[in-house]
């Protein structure tokens, strides 16, 4: 693999900071911006960003034999990591929009049968082939709005081998596909309709025969439940995610989507590493969340789309949250893969500065997966996940919304969208 060299480019912004973990407060809006430097990458690392004297000073022989890309009147930063998507699913459900138009609910439209019940149906018929299919191409439309990694929940199979058939593509496609994909069991996203009426043998097959099956087969990192009202209860997500913590599974929750339901609190309680949602959390599960270090993944893509109040992403940062923001890509309640586009709901309706969405989309989210060492800034021997953006400085991300700014995507350290296009 040929060395590259970036040069001529507006701004770089590298994220870096002097802070260790996820930012916090006023951190999440230092940029690290820096001007007049090249960015030198080798192999799959990023190996300095400085001057280009510096660099030829430094490292003649790698800057007289890399490949040039000439970024003048562009800006480069980190590539875009995606930290919450139910990303491997069977079928579509735009036939639900117009029930969603006319006013009904998320709830009333699951509990008549659509909603995950619907996607879980689709995703039990499909194929492993068609799965893996299905989701490569979304992988690709990633990849051409700069997101170079993604987090993928399983959840749509509700049974073992449907679950297990999700993750089992998720997988795949990290070894096959550029886009990196980091795996999330989530059997605990709905009560499915053949238990309705016996929701508690469904928490203890869970517990006691899907969490076992994940950790030996090594098919996930994360452990994720639906905590909400006619859900999973507090009491039963508590339980699936200390009986995953046994396996070695990090818990995730998804907190207070439709109701207050004591979710931030008990993503505090039981040491997750983020929760999720989060749209009509508490004061009090706030200021827990944010004694506990837990990340926040919000997803102002899901309020737009389910014409729902957005979550009080302001107070989070104020209160000392860290905060990260996802697409949560999903054929019912999010269907984008436009990060870019949910920077500027997060903007325009969470209160959040164009500084702040950056962070939440790059460093943070990569802490909300357990990748902040390798990604989410560009820094010396960190990985190469370099985005060259069509715009000359970075307020002009938010600035020209709903639109993709990608002119070059760099995934570990190779040149995989050139002119906006797939190579």
């Amino acid at each position: 693999m040929v060395a590259i060299l970036i040069k001529n480019a507006n701004e770089v912004i590298t994220m870096q900071s002097h802070v260790e973990g996820p930012r916090r407060k006023e951190q999440m809006s230092e940029l690290g911006l820096m001007k007049d430097v090249c960015v030198l990458l080798d192999g799959e690392q990023i190996v300095m960003i400085a001057p280009l004297e510096e660099l030829e000073a430094t490292f003649p022989h790698l800057v007289q034999s890399a490949e040039v890309i000439d970024a003048t009147g562009k800006i480069i930063m980190p590539g875009l990591v995606d930290c919450h998507t139910h990303l491997v699913h069977g079928g579509t459900r735009e036939h639900e929009l117009n029930m969603r138009l006319s006013g009904k609910t998320y709830m009333e439209i699951m509990n008549a049968g659509g909603g995950i019940h619907y996607t879980t149906t689709k995703t039990r018929e499909a194929s492993f082939d068609e799965l893996y299919e299905k989701t490569y191409n979304h992988l690709n439309d990633f990849l051409r709005y700069g997101i170079t990694t993604v987090e993928a929940k399983s959840g749509y199979g509700l049974d073992w081998e449907t679950e297990k058939r999700q993750l089992e593509v998720a997988k795949k496609l990290q070894d096959t596909h550029a886009v990196d994909v980091v795996s999330t069991f989530m059997g605990a996203h709905a009560v499915p309709a053949e238990y309705k009426g016996n929701e508690e043998a469904f928490v203890e097959l869970i517990i006691n025969d899907m969490l076992p099956k994940v950790a030996e087969l090594g098919l996930a990192e994360f452990n994720d439940v639906f905590c909400e009202k006619g859900v999973f209860t507090p009491e039963q997500s508590r339980r699936i995610l200390e009986a995953g913590k046994a396996y070695g599974l990090t818990p995730k929750i998804h907190a207070d989507e439709i109701e207050p339901y004591e979710g931030a609190e008990l993503a505090a309680e039981v040491g997750a590493i983020s929760a999720e949602h989060l749209l009509v959390a508490s004061d009090e599960g706030i200021e827990a969340m944010a004694k506990a270090g837990t990340i926040a993944v919000l997803l102002p893509g899901t309020a737009f789309f389910l014409r729902a109040p957005y979550a009080r992403g302001r107070l989070m940062v104020d209160s000392g949250v860290p905060v990260a923001i996802s697409t949560d890509f999903n054929p019912g309640s999010s269907p984008t893969i436009s990060l870019p586009f949910v920077q500027n709901l997060a903007c325009m309706n969470m209160g959040m500065t164009m500084e702040e969405v950056l962070c939440a989309t790059t460093v943070n989210s990569a802490y909300a997966i357990n990748r902040g060492n390798e990604i989410g800034t560009l820094e010396n021997g960190k990985k190469a996940d370099v985005l060259i953006l069509n715009v000359p400085n970075y307020k002009q991300l938010q600035y020209f919304y709903g639109m993709n700014h990608t002119d070059t995507v760099i995934k570990a350290g190779k040149v995989v969208v050139k002119g906006g296009q797939l190579l």
